[in-house]
């Protein structure tokens, strides 16, 4: 009779084998099943301490909404919105003069001196459409003073309740007492402003005044494109005017005591535009130009990663020889070891100098957006985020590939097919399903990037400018995981800064679950259609 071998007598006895009274397969499976417990218990943690945290920002935001509207900032900003429109409108301008300065200076070569001389009737209008902003911009100086004092005594008087109920909890109650708290008369203190109304309307009908008289002497510009931008100029500004009656209906019928619904504090965290903070103003936590920022650099690192990754997946699975398979594999695999904070560093130092330096070669002057300044980019960012998804990308397509049945291949090639041919129309379309899921979890990684996008986007918290085109790309940017990384340090714990970053962690986190459910979900229907 022949020994049994080590290997089959260890499996055969295996179930006998105990340690602390388990037998070894009870071992291996409490050991396994710990491991998930553990991960599904770390994730219900971290899911509840978000949430915990992020929940009180909605009350917080409708409070700080509430202040604004009672303290009459909400009022000075209606007047504020029409000043800032005109400047808008200035800002046109300063861009038709550019315009008309290359036009003198590189189409009809004249010298900076000659081109100068020829905008000066311009600048005269330039200078003189600025001015009539003039009364209403004093206005809102002086308004926006009184708003900010009445503001100022709220959260004084906040601040004294505050120390009361500290003083309370440490059982200082004789020290409670002799803290007094003086609350705000919003009606009394919002006088002063809704006063002003009939002042404004004056200013108002005087500034359209001066408006239409500075644009009746608007000077002819000298190539029927610029003049066409020139009439454009006079239609919003013709528009602008139209809509001072709106204002007006807009500050009569304004009322501090109106209720803000629970609901706006919600909206205006999803769909408000601006992510302001410590503000003498006003604090504003809008998601928009985050989620914005995230997607546009998301968007340019997968448009770079794909190519590279499924290229590189299909290359090396299908077409390189096992040498080339052993020397690529490994380089880029190599590259998710790098930290993502030295990619930031390179992006810093060489990638995006060398960037800006190569937009300004005379030869790529076509490229839309060159030459541009910003050396920290949607541009600079998405190269970087590329490299690192590049790795995930490549690994998770070539397994795809792998999983295709040979049968697929030697059919393709018994009917006649090239090994080009039998890639592109058999092996990729039969993978096509796990080489999307690929691409999903590569998005996945690059939406949740940090420090890359915190040290090379530029930090602008601002939606780009989508009328530029294409060159949107050479714009900076602040991201959603940028802004928690950046500002979590610095906040009062508690506060409604500090509530807002978690919210905006809640946001990234269901965005993150959302593209990682839909790659799953595609992982799956793939393999029951290859099984």
């Amino acid at each position: 009779m022949e020994p049994t071998p080590p290997a089959a007598h260890f499996l055969a006895n295996r179930s006998r084998i105990r340690i602390f009274g388990l037998s070894l397969d009870d071992g291996i499976r409490v050991f396994f099943g710990g491991n998930a417990v553990v991960s599904v218990i770390v994730l219900t943690l971290i899911t509840y301490f978000l949430f915990r945290e992020g929940a009180g920002f909605f009350g917080q935001n409708r409070q700080n909404l509430l202040v604004y509207r009672q303290a009459g900032l909400e009022y000075v900003d209606f007047m504020r919105r029409q000043q800032d429109d005109h400047t808008a409108l200035t800002r046109y301008l300063s861009d038709l003069r550019l315009r008309q300065f290359r036009h003198y200076t590189q189409g009809a070569g004249r010298t900076v001196a000659e081109a100068n001389a020829a905008l000066a009737g311009f600048d005269d209008f330039a200078g003189r459409f600025g001015d009539t902003v003039e009364p209403l911009r004093t206005l809102v100086s002086d308004l926006t003073e009184q708003a900010t004092a009445i503001k100022t005594k709220f959260d004084v008087m906040e601040d004294t309740k505050e120390q009361r109920r500290q003083l309370l909890a440490a059982g200082r109650k004789g020290d409670a007492d002799k803290v007094v708290i003086t609350p705000v008369d919003f009606a009394a203190e919002l006088q002063p402003i809704r006063g002003v109304l009939p002042v404004y309307q004056a200013a108002s009908a005087e500034f359209a005044r001066q408006m239409e008289q500075v644009l009746a002497t608007a000077p002819a510009l000298p190539t029927p494109e610029l003049q066409a931008r020139l009439e454009r100029f006079k239609q919003l500004s013709r528009d602008y005017l139209a809509g001072f009656p709106a204002v007006v209906t807009q500050l009569e019928s304004w009322d501090y005591q109106k209720p803000v619904p629970a609901m706006e504090s919600l909206t205006a965290f999803i769909f408000g535009r601006e992510w302001l903070t410590a503000s003498f103003w006003q604090d504003w936590y809008g998601v928009i130009p985050l989620l914005v920022g995230s997607l546009m650099v998301s968007c340019v690192a997968l448009l770079l990663a794909v190519p590279l990754g499924v290229g590189a997946a299909v290359y090396v699975n299908q077409i390189a020889t096992p040498a080339e398979q052993k020397f690529i594999k490994p380089c880029i695999e190599f590259i998710s070891a790098i930290p993502s904070v030295v990619l930031g560093f390179f992006g810093i130092a060489v990638l995006g100098q060398a960037m800006r330096a190569l937009s300004q070669a005379a030869w790529l002057s076509w490229v839309p957006g060159f030459p541009y300044s910003e050396r920290l980019n949607i541009l600079t960012a998405g190269c970087l985020l590329a490299l690192i998804a590049v790795p995930t990308i490549f690994t998770l397509a070539e397994d795809a590939l792998n999983n295709v049945p040979l049968a697929f291949k030697e059919a393709s090639y018994a009917l006649g097919a090239t090994r080009l041919q039998t890639v592109i129309k058999i092996i990729v379309p039969a993978s096509l399903s796990g080489i999307i899921s690929a691409v999903l979890l590569g998005l996945g990684r690059v939406v949740g990037e940090t420090m890359v996008v915190l040290l090379c986007a530029g930090n602008r918290i601002a939606i780009p400018d989508f009328t530029a085109g294409l060159a949107v790309i050479t714009q900076p940017v602040h991201t959603m995981t940028g802004i928690i990384a950046q500002e979590m340090g610095e906040v009062v714990q508690g506060s409604i800064h500090y509530r807002a970053l978690f919210v905006v962690g809640i946001a990234l986190f269901f965005l993150s679950l959302g593209i990682n459910y839909v790659a799953q979900g595609i992982v799956r229907r793939y393999r029951i259609s290859i099984g």
